[in-house]
């Protein structure tokens, strides 16, 4: 059995742990409410400061594999606090900046610090007692839905009162406590695992991501039938598949391509990269939509602070159905609960595609999304532990996390082309925009529910009826970026 390491109780590695993952987690959500405000202050217009959202998730896709791997290799406390280091620098850059490269750049950095989640789960692994860890992982995850949660509604007091570049000075404050302190308390790791890093994949999924989001954002303004975004499209797509010939050939891929072949995988795999599509493409654009003057003849005004309690229910739907799933998930089966939630989930964005003259109507439908979602997520973890041997379980959840991330950056992107299409010359883009992207969000979430149909069903236990791997559940949310989760009887 496993036991904490003789210099530090567990539970005060917890404290730093939890420190360090709730500002991440901070960080990642302060922005959402603020896209508008970023908009303004910084000069630039609707379709490029979606980029703020886009870097971040862009470098999140590939760092988090990256600084896991690297965690194993050589330390996890050490990597830990070198991720805490990159949110650190990228957060005093956000708060220094003035420009939107400036602020992209900062967002890159930050980036780079997603991998706190994966380094955090690691480390719970090593130093805690055996029957501690599940517990602890499903406390951290789903602390990264309540952080997010708050982020979303601290924004606009923030900027109120401060400013927006205090959106960052305060995860820094928190970033730099949770560093020092990790310096100082997390015991060294006792494990280190031999391995390298495949920088050639690495490079590979970086280019054919960025090609691809830069063709696609910047369509409208180049034309779709440009030489600059046809030659981006046509190298996105070189690229794409070179860097999955080159992954299944690597002893040491960012993202198995073995492993794919699973049909459980490979499935729950297409879902999360729907439902990535849906989710963090409605964080970009629906407080923007919010907050767009009524004088546009759609809209609300709202403040900043408003559009964020508008957007609260999908936060909190996330996080009460991600913890009630599990047992759901036992008695009417993971694929069942995949199913309804890409089907409930979609339904939102069709609500707030149609029907978006109230602030009920939003309030209903950021409530089915957050319900959808939270259904989805934690069962799509169970799934893909369910599927694959135990020693794989980190792998696996990881690399299912990772392509939600890559599906956040593209539907950023896309709904990002789709909304300014046709925008006037004050940069306010029509409602028709709104509702195409709005609707290509339901689509790509309701295809979930497709996917979901191709994963096998699980076995049920002939005495209980219920299903059998609902033991190894994790209340995974929908605000992790990335990770890796651990298996309750696979470590």
């Amino acid at each position: 059995m496993k036991t904490a390491s003789p210099r530090t109780h567990y539970q005060l590695t917890f404290s730093v742990l939890t420190i360090g993952v709730g500002a991440f987690a901070l960080l990642q959500s302060l922005v959402i409410p603020v896209l508008p405000t970023l908009e303004s202050a910084l000069g630039t217009n609707q379709a490029d400061v979606t980029w703020v959202l886009t870097a971040y998730l862009l470098s999140a896709s590939i760092s988090t594999p990256v600084m896991g791997r690297l965690g194993d290799m050589h330390g996890k406390k050490r990597v830990f606090v070198i991720a805490l280091t990159a949110l650190a620098v990228g957060s005093l850059l956000a708060a220094l900046a003035t420009s939107l490269p400036v602020m992209i750049a900062a967002r890159v950095i930050q980036g780079i610090g997603g991998g706190v989640l994966p380094l955090a789960f690691g480390i719970i692994r090593d130093e805690f007692p055996e029957e501690k860890v599940a517990g602890a992982v499903g406390t951290i995850a789903a602390l990264t839905a309540v952080g997010a949660g708050l982020g979303i509604v601290l924004a606009g007091p923030i900027v109120t009162v401060l400013s927006y570049h205090w959106l960052f000075w305060i995860p820094l404050i928190m970033v730099v406590l949770a560093g020092v302190a990790a310096h100082i308390l997390i015991p060294d790791s006792p494990v280190h695992t031999a391995g390298k890093i495949n920088w050639l994949t690495a490079l590979l999924l970086s280019g054919w991501l960025v090609t691809l989001l830069l063709g696609v954002s910047q369509a409208p303004t180049w034309g779709w039938g440009s030489p600059i975004v046809i030659g981006l499209l046509v190298a996105a797509a070189v690229l794409v598949v070179t860097w999955v010939v080159a992954e299944a050939r690597s002893a040491n891929p960012l993202i198995d391509m073995r492993m794919m072949r699973v049909r459980s995988v490979w499935a729950a795999n297409l879902l999360a990269l729907l439902m990535g599509v849906g989710m963090y493409a409605a964080f970009g654009f629906l407080p923007q939509f919010l907050q767009t003057p009524t004088s546009a003849g759609y809209g609300f005004g709202a403040s900043v602070t408003e559009s964020g309690l508008m957007l609260l229910p999908l936060s909190v739907g996330m996080f009460l159905l991600g913890l009630a799933s599990g047992r759901l998930a036992a008695r009417l089966g993971s694929k069942f609960l995949l199913i309804a939630g890409s089907i409930v989930g979609a339904i939102g964005y069709f609500v707030v595609a149609f029907a978006h003259d109230t602030e009920i109507d939003i309030y209903l439908a950021t409530s089915l999304i957050g319900i959808g979602f939270g259904l989805a997520f934690s069962a799509m973890s169970n799934v893909v532990v369910a599927a694959v041997p135990p020693e794989q379980t980190g792998v696996a959840s990881g690399m299912n996390a990772n392509i939600r991330t890559i599906g956040g950056s593209v539907g950023a992107a896309l709904m990002a082309s789709i909304v300014t299409a046709g925008a006037s010359s004050t940069g306010v883009p029509p409602e028709s925009g709104y509702t195409h992207g709005f609707v290509m969000l339901g689509a790509a979430v309701g295809l979930g529910a497709v996917a979901a149909m191709f994963i096998p069903a699980m076995k049920r236990d002939e005495t209980t009826r219920l299903e059998e791997s609902a033991a190894l559940r994790h209340p995974e949310l929908a605000m992790v970026a990335g990770g890796t989760l651990v298996g309750d009887e696979s470590e």
